[in-house]
């Protein structure tokens, strides 16, 4: 191999994590140097390449065909070269389970069940990272990945967990007795979204309604939400299986329900494992 026809590595890597994150701040926080540092860095690459990697639409960092096939490759090679690196240095007896969850699926699911799965598992080590955020399953060496879904996502290989349907809820003592037939009649509520997610806007859209505010959307990481949502600070649309419980205590009303995608089945919360190498919230 003929080294010097090699970019800088530190300019592959910068655009790498730039690609995946789709932020320069973001990418920047991951391998401890400043924004602008990454984005010259990827300037530089662009100029050694002579093409165009990344531009933007309207404020949000976007790739270009050539920017979007080079990270692909760039993302499966590292993820490669971990592997090639874990297996000197990884005692995999000894491991821990490695497992990436969203907020409230850990919250409202996962973590009532921790204690059986410890009783049941002792000689399991197990280390949970609650995030919304995209997680590369081969880079940063997860086991598994658990998201909300039908599965069907590029190079994955995917299991459903639990079959949930999609309800709008609210707290009694937000909505009381008003009357809301349609999502129209919602639209001007306090609505709460986890943060990262965008399962309210395509609930809304897919029904032609436009929320005439904004500001009245509270962004929120999922361990909030159902505080939030218990002390009637907003509405929320989430699987159901996660406000089971509080439906049944009547801590929390059913205004819409629905089974995404088809009248018979509902998406599952799925899990995901390698080989597939990455994991969408």
């Amino acid at each position: 191999m003929d080294w010097s026809d090699m970019p800088p590595l530190a300019t592959l890597r910068s655009f790498e994590a730039a690609a995946r994150h789709l932020n320069f701040t973001s990418a920047g926080r991951e391998m401890n140097v400043t924004h602008a540092a990454v984005s010259q860095q990827v300037r530089r690459l662009e100029e050694r390449l002579g093409v165009s990697l990344m531009g933007r639409e309207g404020r949000r960092l976007a790739l270009t065909d050539d920017g979007a096939r080079l990270a692909w490759q760039l993302s499966e090679g590292f993820g490669t070269l971990q592997q090639a690196i874990a297996a000197f240095t990884d005692n995999e007896a000894m491991r821990a389970l490695k497992v990436t969850v969203t907020p409230i699926f850990a919250t409202s699911w996962l973590m009532p069940r921790i204690a059986d799965f410890r009783t049941g598992h002792p000689d399991i080590e197990l280390m949970l990272n609650p995030t919304f955020e995209l997680i590369d399953l081969r880079r940063d060496n997860y086991d598994l990945a658990i998201r909300y879904g039908a599965g069907r996502w590029p190079r994955l290989q995917s299991e459903p967990l639990i079959l949930s349907s999609f309800v709008v809820v609210a707290a009694t003592s937000l909505v009381g007795d008003r009357r809301i037939e349609t999502p129209a009649d919602a639209a001007d509520l306090p609505w709460l979204q986890e943060l990262g997610t965008d399962e309210l806007k395509i609930w809304m859209e897919r029904r032609g309604v436009t929320v005439p505010n904004k500001k009245n959307i509270t962004h929120l990481p999922g361990y909030m939400i159902m505080s939030a949502l218990r002390d009637g600070q907003g509405v929320a649309c989430t699987a159901r299986v996660f406000v089971e419980e509080d439906i049944r205590a009547g801590r929390l009303v059913v205004r819409f329900e629905e089974e995404e995608g088809a009248s018979s089945t509902p998406p599952p919360i799925t899990w995901s494992g390698n080989p597939a190498p990455c994991a969408r919230p």
